[in-house]
């Protein structure tokens, strides 16, 4: 492996189609030159348009691939994305605390598919409130946001979850914003306006940023910096063709 990468790693669902899930991380980390390493939550029978069955991967199997990468490996940063519970995502969240208190965790914080898949219900707040003080960033959008903080107003529901972590609010599903996302902190909110008008509609668009986002905090930038370069990259994602299966590139 080469010493002049860092190493990241994706825990997330596998996606036949590469669209979403691990190989569209590993895409996206190879295009920012980092090392990825990836770990399936779940393997899924799907296509850009058609979510047809998931099949989670058990948990005391998740947990003992992150300890020996973690035991071997120096991590930067960790992306996870679908899960199948609150406490699944718990285990997997405490258990690299405990491995490396330094690693950054980045949770695309993924409810339903694009074709109305349910991943996750939020049931209890106090075990997600517990799991964020954990995260450093998370990346709902406008659906999301409110499902993770009881269906109060947008705003407020950023504002809340950013006590916590970091915030990036994704714009892609508010119909009066289209493409502007927000960035919550504790102490600021930074608008991110987009570059271009000639995106289109992407199958795994969600989890590209989350990527780009993780990539980027493990080459040193800043949370703002980081999401400003992954809010570029995933707009030329979503403008390198008309399909919904984008091509990756820098």
């Amino acid at each position: 492996m080469s010493k002049n990468r860092q190493i990241v790693l994706t825990i997330a669902g596998f996606d036949p189609s590469a669209g979403a899930g691990v190989l569209a991380d590993i895409k996206t980390f190879e295009q920012h030159q980092v090392y990825g390493f990836a770990i399936n939550t779940g393997n899924t029978i799907q296509t850009e348009n058609e979510f047809v069955e998931m099949q989670w991967t058990s948990l005391d199997f998740v947990l003992k691939s992150i300890r020996i990468f973690f035991g071997q490996y120096k991590i930067k940063a960790v992306k996870i994305g679908i899960v199948p519970s609150l406490e699944y995502v718990k285990e997997i969240v405490f258990t690299i605390k405990k491995l490396s208190s330094t690693t950054k965790i980045i949770w695309d914080t993924v409810l339903k598919s694009s074709t109305a898949f349910d991943f996750l219900n939020i049931q209890n707040q106090e075990i997600l409130i517990e799991i964020l003080k954990k995260i450093d960033l998370i990346t709902p959008n406008y659906n999301e946001i409110l499902q993770l903080s009881n269906d109060v107003d947008v705003p407020t529901a950023a504002t809340l979850l950013s006590k916590h972590c970091v915030v990036f609010l994704k714009g892609g599903h508010n119909p009066h914003e289209i493409g502007i996302d927000y960035l919550y902190t504790k102490n600021s909110v930074e608008k991110l306006l987009p570059r271009t008008n000639t995106c289109h509609e992407k199958h795994g668009s969600g989890c590209v940023l989350s990527s780009a986002i993780t990539a980027n905090v493990a080459l040193g930038y800043n949370f703002e910096t980081a999401c400003a370069k992954a809010k570029k990259y995933t707009e030329n994602y979503l403008s390198s063709n008309s399909t919904k299966l984008g091509f990756h590139h820098v």
